[in-house]
């Protein structure tokens, strides 16, 4: 990769020799003749490395760097190396240099392998730390800043810039894993954090800082529309992307909630901002999903009283929230092989302490006949019959598809009588499908009780 140096000097004889020199060696080179014209540079340039004469006019070189390193820091920009020219030989004033952070010190006029030999020492150990600290620094799964790395940038941003800090969270997002597994739910949150990415730009910082949780500072930017254009957006394109990665009868509900505050109208101050945010987002998810909100103060959010109230039970309540999935179907349970097991167990558990009961059922199916010419193949047909048995139970109850051509049933405080009466309606369900005739449906079942309810019975007879 080509280096690029930027080289300020007020004399035009040594840009013009250090321009020659960097060029021939394959290096893009800015010349520009004062430090205000420098600093003007470096607002919207990042060059490999300044070359900066410390004897000019009316602001020389040392107050330059001083600039410069306030400014980049106000910008939320790493630090450009400098390297000082001069023709002094004074001992002091290269002492001076280093102290305010000068990188090195080299001698005018130039000796061409000595001033190229330095820049290169300089470039390579610039490139080795900010390996070092891009692997300290990135979260690996998406490419974003981690947690640790964004809470320190944003704590210099928000106090020198403008713009909208945004909490983002993936709605929904455990169901992905509990029915898909987790080797798909971190395909999931890598193409989100692609749409994050897609449609932010450079400039933006984009953060992960949990599992499922995102942060985004949008630089110079503070307008409800642009904010409500990139929810919008993400919500969009995120729920055809994840049927492209799950398929077409994918009916988890994914979407984006977004939390805003405006900085630095609404402060300076990068963890209060990010409380504020986190309060928006939680509004957002107590009302729907898929939305974002900008944060409003205590009154707006409807009194004193009350605001005080739900600062005082904001755990458990947000604990509450995240428990609670109100975006979910109102209908039975259908999860992942893994997942049926654990709730099986627990199940198994709860009957044997408390002396309840549940029912299994078992449904297999087989071919009856040829099923060319239709426009449904079997796989087709059992997704079919998922979603008759999904719609006619209940929501307590929970179901798995465990083979291509199985499905098994676990219906919580169901009794003989009760039982008949479902498998009554799945049946007719399935008589009323259209390709019933096609298929044969054999179905097993079997009470699950507690040992103090069978002995019990044994005693009475």
């Amino acid at each position: 990769m080509t280096n690029w140096i930027a080289v300020v000097d007020d004399d035009m004889t040594t840009l013009k020799m250090a321009g020659r020199i960097l060029s021939n060696n394959n290096m893009r080179v800015s010349a520009m003749n004062s430090g205000k014209a420098l600093l003007t540079f470096m607002k919207d340039n990042r060059p490999d490395i300044v070359l900066l004469d410390i004897s000019m006019p009316d602001m020389d070189g040392f107050e330059t760097l001083k600039l410069l390193r306030i400014q980049e820091k106000n910008d939320g920009f790493d630090s450009v190396p400098v390297i000082f020219l001069t023709a002094d030989e004074d001992k002091d004033s290269e002492k001076k240099g280093l102290e305010l952070g000068a990188s090195d010190y080299v001698r005018k006029p130039f000796v061409p392998d000595v001033l190229l030999h330095r820049i290169q020492n300089i470039v390579a150990n610039n490139e080795t730390i900010k390996n070092l600290e891009e692997e300290a620094s990135i979260d690996k799964l998406t490419g974003f800043l981690n947690k640790s790395a964004v809470d320190e940038k944003l704590q210099r941003i928000c106090h020198f810039s403008k713009g909208m800090l945004v909490m983002a969270d993936l709605d929904s997002f455990k169901l992905v894993n509990d029915i898909y597994g987790h080797d798909m739910g971190d395909k999931v949150l890598s193409m989100f954090a692609g749409l994050i990415k897609q449609n932010t730009r450079k400039e933006d910082i984009l953060g992960r800082v949990g599992g499922d949780e995102f942060i985004i500072f949008i630089k110079n930017i503070v307008d409800e529309y642009a904010i409500k254009r990139i929810c919008e957006n993400i919500n969009t394109q995120l729920m055809i992307e994840a049927k492209k990665m799950m398929g077409e009868d994918m009916h988890i509900p994914l979407g984006v909630s977004m939390g805003v505050v405006f900085v630095p109208m609404q402060g300076s101050e990068y963890d209060k901002l990010y409380s504020m945010a986190d309060k928006a987002l939680y509004r957002v998810k107590k009302n729907g999903k898929h939305d974002f909100e900008l944060y409003a103060s205590r009154d707006e959010f409807g009194g004193e009283h009350e605001g005080v109230e739900v600062e005082e039970n904001a755990d458990l309540e947000h604990i509450n929230m995240i428990l609670k999935e109100r975006s979910a179907p109102s209908s039975a349970l259908w999860v992942g092989n893994d997942a049926f097991t654990q709730l099986y167990r627990f199940f198994t558990r709860y009957i044997e302490s408390y002396r309840g009961h549940a029912c299994k059922v078992l449904f297999n199916f087989s071919v009856l006949k040829d099923m060319s010419g239709l426009d449904k193949n079997f796989q087709e047909m059992m997704e079919d019959f998922g979603e008759i048995l999904k719609n006619l139970l209940r929501k307590s109850d929970i179901m798995v598809q465990s083979k291509a051509n199985q499905f098994l049933l676990l219906l919580p405080e169901v009794d003989e009588d009760h039982l008949d009466r479902v498998l009554d309606r799945i049946e007719k369900g399935w008589s009323d499908y259209k390709y019933s005739d096609y298929v044969a449906i054999i179905y097993e079942r079997e009470m699950v009780v507690s040992e103090d309810v069978v002995t019990d019975e044994r005693r009475t007879d």
